[in-house]
């Protein structure tokens, strides 16, 4: 019997110890991982009939009123404006979003140049709506001038000179040759 299967049950009068059957001890609690959103189902068992993953809150989104957009379920905090800085390079997109602050592309909260920047991989596919297409976000989202295209992420692929880029046409995932293609960029905040 491991350690961890052994608790502690009370009624407020006396105690008493328990084991618990069939237990796997966990380290730390399991990241939470969101929904996909798809809504029809194609067969037995698919995403759609199991509805696996955390519900999505309502609303997802909240328009902060200064350039800014909060989503409520990962807390992270993206600019409002998805097209700021058109297509760039990998390199141009890293630079742009860390030069960002308040006065550029809308913004009006306050941030200086170093607090934002490119959203890692999972960070862009956290915003993916698998139910849609063109462009795969969750409906009424407050984002403008979002772009049904491809979207660079900070993720290196490989040590090959690419990176992952997130597709908002359809949610594919793919990556981009850093120094040769440009994909649309997009920027976020907080996190850990």
């Amino acid at each position: 019997m491991h350690a961890d299967c052994v608790g502690t049950l009370s009624d407020g009068v006396s105690t008493t110890q328990v084991v618990v059957l069939d237990c796997t001890p966990v380290s730390a609690a399991p990241a939470p991982v969101p929904r996909t959103g798809q809504t029809t189902s194609h067969a037995a068992r698919d995403d759609v009939a199991l509805q696996k993953g955390v519900a999505w809150p309502n609303p997802r989104f909240t328009d902060n009123n200064n350039g800014t957009v909060t989503d409520n379920l990962t807390g992270l905090i993206w600019l409002k404006n998805a097209n700021c800085f058109g297509r760039r390079t990998w390199a141009d997109a890293l630079s742009d979003v860390n030069g960002l602050n308040s006065g550029e592309c809308g913004l009006t909260d306050g941030t200086v140049a170093g607090d934002w920047r490119l959203p890692n991989r999972n960070e862009l596919t956290s915003l993916l709506d698998l139910g849609t297409v063109n462009p795969a976000l969750p409906a009424g989202h407050p984002f403008t001038n979002f772009v049904a295209f491809w979207y660079w992420s900070s993720s290196t692929f490989d040590n090959t000179g690419s990176a992952w880029v997130v597709d908002f046409i359809g949610g594919m995932v793919g990556f981009g040759e850093n120094t040769i293609d440009d994909f649309f960029v997009t920027a976020v905040r907080g996190g850990s």
